[in-house]
């Protein structure tokens, strides 16, 4: 029976274990990559740090891979089938998914309560959260900033059904035994520079291991401290993946995902006279009947149409390059047979 060692403080449970069964060989070890450079990453194996080459797979910090030696270098060979994968559109003009963390069981939305809070924003990065298969749990840091962050909890907890919702400090330490006991398996951070997710990090790890800067105050925007994604243990257990700040969060195939974090309107959907209503103008409308007697406001409303035409027309642009991409493809097996025959046909002239 295989010995996870030190795996067992990366997130190794019975679940991985049998993920991993297909693909293990005598030669080959399983690991876990903890951080990913150009060409190579760092992975934790059973009996310690091993850094790999990597040869065919995009990989990403989180993933479990199996390791072999290949031509005298340790070498990733396989990448496990991923869960918990949280994923955004790239920034590239091709229509292509980031992959920002990879097997993750809770994903920390984080935003600074000391500011003001962009209620759109953490909608948009809880459809992320949602779509990934994680639990995600809404983190106010800085509570310690304002005089009542109850204001605060209860205007994005309306925003973020089904999510906990909970205001930290990490100078005063509020709140971060109760996010602490919510903290599950492998634990993700996303949010945007400036909202204190270095500094909450450390408080969770309970010692200074990532680099932290002050906001700035010209703009009160934040700079970009976290610049690679790295896995690291919790003392509380399971393993933590602290992210750069995100300045765009473009949705990636998140239908499911913005499904969730707007199930309010969702569950009226439901009472609409018809079933494929748009919740624009017709009649019997359960969704903008809502909005009328201001049980809904009408920013969600508008955040939940911007963020389904958006996710929407990703897809189409996605369906488009993959049909572009096919396309290319048969017009040069096209090519490749005409050159044939008429390369045979020549050599029957002769």
């Amino acid at each position: 029976m295989f010995d996870p060692g030190q795996l067992g403080r990366y997130g190794w449970t019975d679940a991985v274990s049998a993920r991993f069964t297909p693909h293990l060989t005598d030669d080959l070890i399983p690991a876990r990559v903890t951080r990913v450079d150009r060409g190579e990453c760092d992975t934790i194996t059973s009996t310690g740090p091993i850094r790999a080459r990597i040869a065919e797979h995009y990989l990403c910090t989180g993933d479990w891979v199996t390791i072999g030696d290949r031509g005298g270098h340790p070498t990733v060979v396989d990448l496990v089938p991923r869960h918990g994968t949280i994923m955004r559109s790239s920034a590239s003009a091709r229509s292509e998914a980031q992959v920002l963390a990879a097997n993750v069981d809770t994903v920390l939305v984080v935003t600074a309560i000391d500011g003001d809070v962009d209620l759109g924003r953490i909608e948009r990065m809880l459809a992320l959260a949602w779509e990934s298969g994680a639990t995600p749990v809404v983190v106010l840091t800085k509570a310690d900033a304002v005089p009542d962050p109850a204001l605060a909890l209860a205007e994005v907890g309306a925003v973020a059904p089904g999510a906990t919702v909970l205001a930290v400090s990490a100078r005063t330490a509020e709140g971060i035994d109760i996010l602490t006991a919510v903290l599950d398996g492998t634990v993700a951070l996303i949010g945007p520079s400036g909202a204190g997710k270095s500094t909450l990090a450390n408080t969770l790890l309970g010692e200074d291991l990532l680099a932290t800067n002050d906001v700035r105050a010209v703009d009160g925007k934040g700079r970009h401290t976290t610049v690679h994604r790295e896995l690291i243990p919790l003392p509380s257990g399971g393993a933590l993946i602290d992210t750069p700040g995100l300045r765009g969060i473009g949705l990636w195939d998140a239908a499911e995902g913005i499904e969730l974090a707007f199930r309010d309107i969702e569950e009226l959907a439901q009472h609409c006279r018809f079933d494929d209503c748009a919740h624009v103008a017709e009649p019997g409308c359960a969704v903008l009947g809502a909005v009328e007697s201001g049980d809904l406001p009408q920013r969600r409303l508008d955040s939940y149409r911007k963020l389904t035409r958006e996710n929407d027309w990703v897809a189409a642009r996605s369906d488009a390059r993959l049909q572009s991409e096919r396309t290319r493809a048969v017009k040069s097996q096209s090519r490749a047979l005409r050159q044939l025959y008429n390369n045979r046909r020549s050599w029957q002239s002769r």
